[in-house]
C-alpha cells in the first residue's frame, strides 16, 4: 500500500469514527453535552487534514468538544447565555488554532453553566448538562457539557476552561481526567473570561496519556515525547488532611484512602502535613478577585458581541437564577478596589509563597487529596445547597474547597479517577504541584492511574 493510499485510508476512518460520534450524539441528546454541532463542517475539518503533513499532526484526527465560551471560527460562542446565540466569530482562539494545527478535528461546542459562574451547569437556557453515569444527578461545571461529552464519547477529548475548578470539578464528577495548568501556560485570547488573574483552558480526556498530548499542543511545546518514568520510591506526595481532607463524603475518604495505601505499598513516601493558613488566604483572594475582575470581563464582552446593549438589558435575560444574582451582585454591590488590590497584591502573593515554601521545605513532588469533597448529587428545584454529611452546606463553595487554592496561586492541578461511590458515582483525586511542574504533575498522574489499575 502506497502511501497515498493509507492516507486515503486514515481519512476514510476518521469520516467513520466522526460519523459515529455524531451518531451518539444524537442517541444522547437528552444529555445536553453540547450546544452546537455541524456534521458538515467535522467532515470538512477531516478533508483538510488530508493537505497537510499527517506526520507532523501530533493529533492527528483527534476529536474535540470545545466548551461555549471558547471561540471557534464559523460557531457560536454564547457563554451558556441566550442573548448571546447570535455572536458567531470569524476567528479562532490561539488554542483552537493550535489543536486544528496539529490535526485536532472540532465536533461542537459544548453546554456550560451560564457565564462560567457556577459549578453544576444546571442551565435552563438550553438545558442542564447531565451527569455522564447517572442523568438524575448533575455534571459539575462550569465545562459540565465538555465534561459529559468526553464521558459519553460524543468526543475523543474536550477543552474547557478553569477559574476555581471549573475544569476539574466535572472531570471528577463524570471519571475522567481534567487539568489545570499552571496559570498562564495556555494563551487566553479567544476566551470568554471572567477572570484575568485566574482563568485558563483546561483540557479533559479519559486517560493521562491523551491529556499529556493535549497540554503540550496547547502550551506550544514544538514537540511531544513520551512521558518519563517516575521510580515510585523517588516520589514524595504531601497528605494536607486538615484542610482538604474534612467534612467530605465518607465513600469518597475511603477511595482516597484505597489509593494512599496502594501508593505506599508501591514504594511513594507520604508526608503528612497541611499548609498552615491555607483556608484564611484562600478566602482573601478568591472572591475578591473574580467578582471585581468579572464586572470589567462581562461588560467588555457584551460590548464585543452585542454591540449596544445595555449591560442591565443583558442581565435581564439570564436564564439561571443563580447567575442572574451573582451578575446582580457583580455589578450593583461591587467588590471595593482596595480589597481587590490587597487580594491581588498582598494575599496572592502570600499563598505563592505558602506553597512554594511547603513543597520546598518538606521535599514534595507534589500534594494529593480529594478532588471534591463529594460526589454528584440530584438535580432539584433548589440545588444551591448540597447535603454532606447530614448537613446542608452551599453548593459553590463546597465543590470548589479544593480546587479553588491552586487556581488562586496559580499551579497546575491534575484530576484523576479513582473509583465510584456505592450509587456507581465517580470518585476522583487531585495532584497539585509547584508553579510550573505542569510535566511533571502530569507523569505524577501517569504513575497514579497505572498503580489504580492494579488495585
Amino acid at each position: 500500500m502506497t502511501i497515498k493510499d493509507e492516507t486515503k485510508k486514515q481519512i476514510l476512518q476518521l469520516h467513520q469514527k466522526v460519523d459515529f460520534q455524531y451518531g451518539r450524539s444524537t442517541g444522547f441528546s437528552d444529555y445536553h453535552a453540547y450546544l452546537y454541532q455541524n456534521k458538515q463542517a467535522s467532515h470538512k475539518q477531516v478533508d483538510n487534514l488530508s493537505e497537510g503533513d499527517i506526520n507532523n499532526q501530533v493529533l492527528y484526527g483527534m476529536t474535540i468538544a470545545v466548551k461555549d465560551n471558547i471561540e471557534v471560527a464559523g460557531m457560536p460562542n454564547t457563554l451558556g447565555n441566550k442573548a448571546l446565540a447570535g455572536h458567531i466569530p470569524q476567528h479562532d482562539a490561539c488554542i483552537i488554532t493550535r489543536l486544528k494545527e496539529a490535526g485536532a478535528v472540532i465536533n461542537g461546542k459544548a453546554n456550560m453553566h451560564e457565564l462560567a459562574l457556577g459549578v453544576t451547569n444546571i442551565n435552563p437556557s438550553y438545558g442542564h448538562a447531565l451527569n455522564a453515569y447517572n442523568p438524575e444527578y448533575f455534571a459539575g461545571g462550569s465545562s459540565g457539557g465538555t465534561a459529559v461529552a468526553v464521558a459519553l464519547g460524543l468526543a475523543d477529548a474536550g477543552i474547557g476552561t478553569d477559574t476555581g475548578g471549573s475544569s476539574r470539578i466535572p472531570a471528577a464528577l463524570n471519571g475522567i481526567v481534567g487539568f489545570r495548568p499552571t496559570t498562564g501556560r495556555y494563551p487566553n485570547d479567544g476566551l470568554g473570561l471572567i477572570s484575568k488573574t485566574r482563568d485558563t483552558a483546561g483540557p479533559m480526556a479519559k486517560d493521562v496519556d491523551t491529556l499529556a498530548r493535549l497540554d503540550a499542543v496547547l502550551a506550544g511545546e514544538p514537540s511531544i515525547d513520551s512521558l518519563p518514568s517516575f521510580p515510585p520510591k523517588k516520589l514524595r506526595l504531601g497528605i494536607p488532611r486538615a484542610y482538604f481532607y474534612g467534612n467530605t463524603e465518607p465513600a469518597v475518604l475511603a477511595a482516597v484512602e484505597d489509593v494512599l495505601q496502594a501508593l505506599a505499598k508501591a514504594g511513594v513516601t507520604l508526608i503528612e502535613v497541611d499548609p498552615q493558613g491555607i483556608e484564611a488566604l484562600n478566602q482573601s483572594i478568591s472572591f475578591p478577585v473574580v467578582l471585581y475582575e468579572a464586572k470589567q470581563h462581562i461588560q467588555d464582552y457584551v460590548e464585543k458581541a452585542l454591540p449596544g446593549t445595555a449591560i442591565e438589558d443583558f442581565a435581564a435575560q439570564i436564564c439561571s437564577g443563580d447567575v442572574k444574582n451573582l451578575v446582580d451582585s457583580i455589578f450593583n454591590q461591587p467588590i471595593p478596589e482596595p480589597m481587590y488590590q490587597e487580594a491581588i497584591n498582598s494575599f496572592r502573593p502570600k499563598l505563592q509563597s505558602l506553597y512554594q515554601d511547603y513543597f520546598d521545605k518538606h521535599r514534595l513532588d507534589a500534594v494529593i487529596f480529594p478532588a471534591t469533597p463529594l460526589t454528584a448529587q440530584k438535580i432539584t428545584n433548589d440545588n444551591d445547597l448540597v447535603i454532606l454529611n447530614g448537613s446542608e452546606e452551599p453548593t459553590f463553595s463546597t465543590y470548589i474547597r479544593n480546587a479553588d487554592p491552586a487556581s488562586n496561586a496559580g499551579i497546575p492541578g491534575l484530576v484523576i479517577p479513582i473509583g465510584f461511590n456505592p450509587e456507581g458515582l465517580p470518585i476522583s483525586l487531585e495532584i497539585d504541584g509547584p508553579a510550573g511542574s505542569d510535566r511533571q504533575v502530569i507523569t505524577i498522574g501517569k504513575l497514579i492511574e497505572t498503580i489504580i489499575k492494579n488495585l
